[in-house]
């Protein structure tokens, strides 16, 4: 997609190589307001609401990329924990089976 600037990352900040100001043709000569557009400042207004419309579809997928980083944490620590509990019960069946060994060599 080949797009002007956006709000975040504008085309230029050089306002020199800007379109220059001219007065709208969509407003009365003698309006309240005095509303000056350009090509670029028409193309950021677009720009931003394109952004605006894909803010909800940003949100989603940061909350997804989040919900799967948690969910990547979990399972970390659920085998982490599981990792504990296997080598405590190795360590104990080692025990068992050192003191069956010297009860053997004694007897």
């Amino acid at each position: 997609m080949n797009t002007a600037g956006t709000i975040d990352r504008p085309l230029t900040h050089d306002p020199k190589k800007q379109a220059p100001m001219k007065p709208s043709t969509s407003e009365p000569a003698g309006s309240a307001i005095p509303d000056f557009t350009t090509t670029g400042a028409n193309d950021s207004r677009q720009n931003r609401t394109r952004e605006m419309q894909l803010i909800p579809e940003a949100l989603a997928r940061a909350h997804m990329h989040e919900r799967l980083h948690e969910a990547d944490r979990e399972r970390l620590a659920a085998r982490l924990a599981s990792a504990r509990r296997m080598q405590r019960r190795a360590e104990r069946a080692s025990l068992r089976a050192r003191r069956a060994l010297a009860m053997a060599v004694m007897h």
